[in-house]
């Protein structure tokens, strides 16, 4: 008990020297789905994310970041007549890590984001009568990964691009076997992947 009480108060001393900042966030994303079938075209959908987020500067060249955002994700999958547009509207909360050199006005760096996040409803638009289905099967829970790079100007200016990637599928597929419309079309959609530009303020 007492190593482990030792332990966090160093981590909360080291926290509490570092420099740190709070800082507000937002930007652009542009995502699709792999369909993971060769009939489906996929098309990229664009939306916007914002946030707050706080960045923990631990040495010279390593920086924690950590952020919580509002995150809207779609994409549209067409086949034939048929057209899906998916969309989500994540709270989002990303434990960046970046890794940079300081050079007194600017800081280029290496990011890497992995994320959790909630889905806060989700908005399925197809043509016919499988909407319903679609979003009670739509998987709420999203987890992944980002990686990109990013400048840093004067010590409070942030400009960054990632590629960002969800893991999992964008569907429960125990879930849609319902009724006898054929869902298996949607079964093997990937969740959202694709890529942010991002702005920061830092305080």
């Amino acid at each position: 008990m007492k190593k482990l009480l030792l332990t966090l108060a160093l981590v909360l001393g080291t926290l509490t020297a570092a420099h740190a900042q709070i800082g507000v966030v937002g930007g652009w994303t542009t995502a699709k789905t792999p369909t993971g079938n060769d009939a489906l075209s996929p098309k990229n959908a664009s939306l916007f994310h914002a946030g707050v987020a706080y960045k923990i500067e631990l040495g010279p060249v390593f920086t924690l970041q950590p952020a919580l955002v509002y995150q809207g994700k779609a994409a549209s999958v067409t086949e034939g007549t048929d057209v899906l547009y998916s969309r989500a509207n994540f709270l989002e909360l990303e434990l960046g890590a970046q890794v940079g050199i300081d050079l007194l006005a600017l800081r280029p760096y290496f990011l890497f984001e992995p994320f959790i996040g909630l889905d806060l409803g989700a908005h399925n638009k197809v043509n016919g009568d499988v909407q319903t289905v679609l979003n009670n099967a739509k998987n709420r829970f999203e987890y992944g990964f980002g990686v990109g790079g990013g400048i840093e100007l004067l010590n409070h200016f942030q400009i960054s691009v990632q590629w960002f990637m969800n893991l999992g599928k964008l569907y429960d597929g125990n879930k849609l076997a319902v009724g006898d419309y054929d869902f298996s079309k949607y079964a093997n959609l990937r969740n959202y992947q694709g890529v942010k530009i991002t702005l920061g303020l830092f305080f």
